[in-house]
């Protein structure tokens, strides 16, 4: 039997356990989802959307389902390193992928607003989520949002009801255990009212230095007038894996805004979609990443304009030193019936190192005539008048390189409305900088 053969069976392994006991609302979605999967397999090079980002060494991996008993090892002092520092809201902390009830605060929730595990859900309220659960992430394409379909055993459940306001961030904290070839496969579901508002800030990282397996989805549905603001933070190990995909899609006058800041992982694969399905909707992707050694970031995002007078804007920001590799893919589409769409897309990438490299395509397919859309990419080294303006005024040179990194990433930075959120994000990336010569050894195989 081939390796790839035997990986196979031992996710086919997995299914059959979680499905002996999944709950009826989801057997059909899982068993779709594995079936999906096991068509198409793990993607290869040879496919256009991962033609720079070899998963080799996902699919050669042999990654095991965390026992829901490991949340009750991890301790609330090894949490507090990544809880959101000055923002005392509400928390839904994950282990391995399994609520934690003990590191977990729920308390202090506006009337109606629901923030949870999805396997409690399942289990209790199945009718009040099943109409929304796997609705917007499709995978007849997709093999790792398939993965995770097949494979949902928890994640969290965020409902907003109709014109309520939430003015605290909701934390959703997915942590990984310092267990090597653990595998995980969040889902997270968000379903915000008419009228309503939401900030939601979802993290991910490694409680250690272990070779772990993140696959996770997370489905937005933001209904007329609704306004969300998300985050998504990657903060894993150096020798993780992390493919993550977000579907969005907005009602009427809603808004959306996305911050993805990737800091962490061997290979990280984000992939954005947002669906602009009622008039008059606004939606701003943002995003930051940084990568060292022979790590790679790897960003795909489109945006479907099917309705007039939307709006898109979105800004992707890369800083890469040694070998390290970055890709980035953005789509706008522009369906014949989006008259009036404003769209615009920018990507910039700063390479430190010679040997650092970034594949960008950004694309625009517009099938109606009264648009406004633009696009571009930049790539380039440090302006070498400003290091040397900076340094004939006393910097050294490491510390004058610092400045222009951060002058480079800040712009991005200050997009953040969420203060203590932005604060912290600027204070890890002033502590990378120093370092970004060292990290994990990763190789991208041909």
């Amino acid at each position: 039997m081939s390796q790839l053969a035997e990986r196979h069976d031992t996710y086919r392994a997995a299914f059959d356990g979680l499905q002996r006991d999944t709950p009826p609302a989801v057997a059909d979605l899982r068993e779709r989802g594995f079936a999906r999967f096991a068509d198409l397999g793990f993607p290869t090079t040879s496919l256009e959307r991962w033609r720079f980002t070899n998963v080799r060494a996902i699919a050669n991996g042999d990654f095991t389902l965390a026992d829901p008993a490991a949340s009750s090892t991890v301790e609330a002092s090894a949490v507090a390193p990544y809880e959101l520092r000055g923002v005392d809201g509400p928390q839904v902390v994950f282990v391995d992928g399994h609520f934690s009830a003990a590191l977990s605060r729920t308390d202090a929730l506006p009337a109606g607003v629901d923030v949870g595990s999805l396997a409690d859900t399942l289990r209790r309220h199945p009718d009040s989520i099943t109409p929304y659960l796997g609705r917007l992430a499709r995978f007849d394409d997709q093999a790792f949002t398939a993965l995770n379909t097949a494979l949902i055993q928890d994640g969290a459940v965020v409902r907003i009801p109709d014109h309520a306001v939430v003015e605290t961030p909701l934390h959703l904290l997915f942590l990984s255990t310092s267990v090597d070839q653990r595998m995980s496969h969040p889902r997270v579901l968000v379903i915000v009212g008419e009228n309503a508002q939401a900030r939601i800030v979802e993290s991910y990282a490694g409680l250690g230095a272990a070779r772990y397996f993140t696959n996770t989805v997370t489905e937005v549905s933001v209904h007329d007038s609704a306004v969300v603001d998300h985050y998504k933070l990657i903060r894993d190990s150096v020798q993780a894996f992390h493919v993550g995909s977000m579907h969005v899609r907005l009602g009427r006058s809603a808004t959306f805004s996305s911050h993805s800041i990737s800091l962490g992982g061997a290979l990280v694969s984000n992939d954005v979609w947002a669906e602009l399905a009622g008039e008059g909707g606004e939606c701003t992707l943002n995003g930051l990443y940084l990568v060292n050694a022979r790590r790679l970031v790897d960003n795909h995002t489109t945006i479907q304009h099917a309705q007039p007078r939307c709006a898109s804007h979105e800004l992707y920001k890369g800083i890469l030193d040694d070998e390290a590799r970055a890709v980035f893919n953005g789509k706008i589409v522009v369906a014949i019936d989006a008259q009036k769409t404003d769209a615009k897309q920018t990507n910039k990438a700063l390479l430190l190192s010679e040997d650092a490299q970034i594949n960008t395509k950004p694309e625009l397919e517009i099938f109606a005539d009264d648009v406004k859309c633009t696009h571009g990419a930049t790539v380039g080294q440090l302006d070498d008048d400003a290091l040397f303006y900076l340094r004939a005024r006393g910097l050294a040179h490491e510390q004058a390189r610092n400045i222009l990194i951060h002058a480079f990433a800040s712009d991005l930075l200050q997009r953040i409305a969420v203060e203590p959120v932005r604060a912290q994000l600027d204070a890890l990336l002033l502590q990378q900088l120093p370092g970004l010569g060292g990290g994990a050894f990763y190789e991208q195989s041909d």
